[in-house]
């Protein structure tokens, strides 16, 4: 009985990263969180970030960023000029 023949495992260069497919998804999100790092972390830092704590990253990022948008769009139609504005009778 001798080794099997590598013919019958279907390992590929995946096997232990991405694939070609999902590299630009990567690359995004790297970019993203150091552009919405703002200084704080290098790319060297986030390539080699743990993927656990890269996506916790992303995801607190992204909370910040629509609280953000909230507040803005909660203060835009408060202070809006339509509301203020009457109709004629």
């Amino acid at each position: 009985m001798g080794a099997p023949s590598l013919r019958h495992f279907k390992l590929d260069r995946t096997f232990f990263g991405y694939d070609r497919k999902d590299r630009p998804k990567l690359h995004e999100a790297l970019f993203d969180l150091v552009w919405a790092g703002e200084g704080r972390w290098d790319w060297n830092t986030v390539y080699n970030m743990p993927i656990f704590l890269r996506k916790f990253w992303v995801r607190k990022i992204n909370r910040i960023f629509d609280k953000q948008k909230e507040a803005r769009d909660k203060q835009n139609k408060k202070s809006s000029p339509r509301s203020k504005i009457q109709k004629p009778i």
